[in-house]
């Protein structure tokens, strides 16, 4: 995996470079400001970039600002916010078409390096990777979705735990449920929400975005 990172903060953006280089990562350019990110980007074609969401000059949205123009400019390039902060509106703008290949954690909330790689990782390959609360804010709006307002809160549930990136498998035991449970679960969710089995859509994707770009009224 190649990857870049946008940090202002000099010790964390070092510890990332270290961390990643532990786990045989290559790490092609670290800056610390949105418009040498945009260069990297555009001069490596990386499989993933870290951003932070405030950098200089202004420290208020230049970093996810960033991460939205790589979003529709270089969509083979992954995309991973670590912030502080949750931006709602800037998150559902990451999330607004393609719900594939991007990741939102909060830095305070990561409890271990695996987790970190972990994430990097599924976001590169083009999965997904919310953290909890980002989940919980975007979900805060009520649902005028009629799809979304026929499900149970067992399906809102899970379908919130794939919105945060995770298998049937990582879903059953955060859950503490059946395998098999799961699976139902989630079928009934794609048959609520009119997503049938089709080669050309990824109902697992289709589904999130239904979840992220609900309206409130």
């Amino acid at each position: 995996m190649r990857l870049v990172i946008a940090e202002d903060n000099p010790l964390l953006r070092d510890g990332i470079v270290l961390l990643l280089a532990d786990h045989d990562i290559e790490v092609l350019a670290a800056v610390d400001n949105a418009d040498d990110l945009l260069a990297a980007v555009d001069r490596h074609r990386p499989d993933l970039a870290i951003i932070d969401v405030r950098m200089p000059p202004t420290y208020i949205d230049e970093g996810v600002r960033a991460a939205i123009d790589i979003r529709a400019h270089y969509p083979a390039t992954g995309v991973l916010v670590f912030s502080q902060w949750v931006e709602t509106e800037y998150a559902r703008q990451l999330l607004a078409e393609n719900a594939s290949k991007v990741g939102y954690l909060l830095k305070d909330r990561i409890l271990g390096t695996d987790q970190f790689i972990d994430a990097a990782r599924r976001v590169a390959a083009g999965g997904t990777a919310l953290d909890p609360d980002v989940v919980r804010q975007l979900l805060a709006r009520p649902s005028i979705d009629a799809g979304l307002a026929r499900l149970t809160g067992r399906e809102r549930e899970i379908l919130a735990q794939l919105a945060e990136g995770r298998s049937n498998q990582a879903i059953a035991l955060e859950l503490h449920l059946a395998h098999r449970s799961v699976e139902k679960h989630i079928t009934s969710v794609f048959s609520k929400l009119d997503l049938p089995a089709a080669a050309t859509d990824h109902r697992r994707v289709l589904a999130v975005l239904r979840f992220i770009n609900k309206r409130g009224g």
